[in-house]
């Protein structure tokens, strides 16, 4: 997981660096044929039989539903607010699967995490401040991505084991590939691409390449309690990235937001090994049947 948060915050970094020269669609085309063509290869190299009963899995199909849902708005998000407000906004994440984990498969939640959940998302609000001084519509973007990406692990962690990893990862590459390309025409047309765009997006390709298999690989065999936490490495690397990169200076709102978010999602994963102890306590003291 820490891995996948530094490959997805430099992969953010160097699509930022582009969003002014080309769209968001031929981003995701260009960035997506590189992709796409290099997992193939490394799919073909390691003798990975690519199986179409596999990749037409309802689930296979619906986490790529959510996954181009996650990239339209992150994406879209990243072009318009600061790369560390955006970083800091989607470390609410953990919290959101949580919360998703809680309504959609039915984990148990105490009151005490309910209220770090809502705590967490106050913390959202303080970064995005709705109302007139300060905020940016395109922040709730960076909100809707949250979901999507929510979204997308829960239904990771569903996937069947005899699903390869490496099958999911190249649909996904190619599903942006497509849907990028098709969108185009209708959001501005195709923009010549430079030398230095290209060379960004190349090198964004090999790192959302090891984010995809780093992130399924942590979802999939990893306890959501304790993998989640490392997702906040990544702010770690966009604080550091906005500062000296895009010359940004985090104002006390994003700060503040940040270590509510980071905090309540700390004391989360607490309260859920904590949990996870008392009910494997139970199970040891519990006399034999």
């Amino acid at each position: 997981m820490s891995l996948a948060m530094a490959a997805f915050t430099f992969n953010d970094a160097l699509v930022k660096a582009v969003t002014s020269e080309l769209s968001i669609p031929q981003i995701m085309t260009v960035r997506g044929v590189m992709t796409t063509l290099l997992v193939y290869g490394i799919a073909r190299y390691l003798g990975v039989t690519m199986s179409f009963k596999a990749i037409a899995h309802p689930l296979v199909l619906l986490r790529t539903l959510f996954e181009l849902g996650a990239t339209l708005t992150f994406l879209s998000a990243l072009a318009h607010i600061e790369f560390a407000a955006a970083s800091s906004i989607m470390q609410s994440l953990p919290l959101a699967v949580t919360l998703g984990a809680a309504l959609f498969l039915g984990e148990p939640v105490g009151w005490r995490r309910w209220t770090a959940i809502a705590v967490g998302f106050v913390g959202v609000l303080i970064i995005i401040r709705p109302g007139p001084e300060g905020f940016t519509p395109a922040a709730l973007l960076a909100v809707a991505a949250v979901f999507f990406t929510a979204s997308r692990d829960l239904t990771t962690r569903r996937l069947k084991a005899d699903i390869p990893t490496i099958s999911v990862t190249l649909f996904t590459s190619f599903a942006n590939t497509v849907i990028g390309a098709l969108l185009i025409v209708p959001m501005g047309g195709w923009q010549p691409v430079s030398a230095g765009a290209f060379t960004y997006l190349a090198l964004a390709s090999v790192l959302v390449f090891a984010g995809y298999q780093t992130v399924i690989k942590s979802m999939r065999s990893g306890e959501i309690s304790f993998v989640a936490p490392f997702r906040y490495t990544g702010l770690l690397w966009a604080l550091a990235i906005g500062i000296f990169f895009f010359g940004e200076r985090p104002n006390i709102y994003m700060l503040t937001g940040a270590v509510v978010v980071i905090g309540s999602g700390l004391y989360t994963f607490y309260r859920e090994r904590k949990r996870q102890v008392s009910v494997a306590e139970k199970a040891t003291a519990a006399p034999p049947p």
